[in-house]
């Protein structure tokens, strides 16, 4: 058989087609996500003077609208304090060191 006589396959295409996000949309999340994460670093530049002597390596989350911030050694029970002590409002989670990354490069 040739390749001329083979069935042309079919076109693969989205899954969701009805759920394509614009790029005028991306941009705008995108945007917002930036000012939130700024409004959460202002908060982490505040506090974390007084902060990394003490809790050096800890982890901190900060929830913007409220200015409030919770801290513990292991990342994930961070998040979970956070998730539980504010569950419907986003937060953002840093480390307590000279630059607030969380991961490794």
């Amino acid at each position: 058989m040739t390749e001329s006589a083979q069935k042309p396959r079919a076109r693969r295409g989205r899954i969701f087609p009805e759920r394509t996000i614009t790029p005028e949309e991306l941009a705008r999340q995108e945007a917002e996500g930036e000012i939130y994460h700024q409004r959460c670093l202002a908060i982490f530049e505040r506090v974390r003077p007084e902060l990394i002597d003490k809790y050096y390596g800890w982890y901190i989350a900060v929830e913007p609208d409220s200015g409030e911030y919770l801290i513990d050694q292991d990342k994930m029970q961070t998040h979970k304090k956070a998730l539980e002590k504010y569950p419907n409002k986003d937060h953002f989670v840093f480390r307590l060191n000279e630059t607030g990354a969380t991961g490794r490069i």
